[in-house]
């Protein structure tokens, strides 16, 4: 009996301390990093460039041209106004912001504003047209003959008279020849028991 009561005990202190094994995975969420961003900075690097464009049948006429040494741009550029002045724009951009100097070539002409004639339709004549002339279609009403029908002609169906079944006899057998059913008499009296 006392077996029985110690094992009890070792079966309930071995069930406390029994861990169940963790076999299920973890997830994680994943960790993102926000990336980092260097600036980047150049050394200015010298350039120079100009370009010149005179096309008479769209009426442009421009130029310019720019330069750079270290951190100070310089340049001009030159544009045809329709007005017949020319604009000439020098300018400079350093680090103290960009300036530029405009000024105007020639004198502004407005010419005179001149009336134009007014449009006049030309005048046509009115076409003389002919109605067309139409023959009207003569028309022949059809002939038609009426339809000559033929009756038909039926042959008379020949009937022949329908030979007597096989019986085993060489005619068949003739209902009068029968004896009538014979009569039954009921019983005067019926027996008493």
């Amino acid at each position: 009996m006392k077996f029985f009561i110690f094992a009890a005990l070792f079966t309930i202190a071995a069930a406390n301390s029994y861990k169940a094994a963790e076999y299920a995975p973890k997830y994680e969420a994943p960790k993102y990093e926000a990336p980092k961003y260097e600036e980047v900075t150049y050394a200015p690097q010298p350039y120079s460039f100009g370009y010149d464009v005179q096309d008479k049948e769209s009426y442009n006429d421009f130029d310019h041209s720019e330069k750079s040494e270290a951190n100070v741009v310089t340049g001009s550029y030159r544009v045809a106004l329709p007005d017949g002045r020319t604009q000439i724009v020098t300018y400079r951009a350093d680090s103290y912001g960009y300036t530029a100097d405009v000024k105007y070539e020639g004198e502004a002409r407005y010419p005179e504003y001149k009336e134009t004639q007014q449009y006049k339709a030309p005048a046509y004549p009115t076409p003389a047209y002919k109605a067309p002339e139409y023959k009207a279609p003569a028309y022949v009403a059809p002939a038609y003959s009426a339809p000559a029908y033929k009756a038909p002609e039926y042959k008379a169906p020949a009937y022949t008279a329908p030979a007597p079944k096989a019986t085993g006899y060489a005619v068949a057998p003739s209902y009068k020849s029968y004896a009538p059913a014979p009569a039954y008499k009921a019983p005067a009296a019926y027996p008493k028991y």
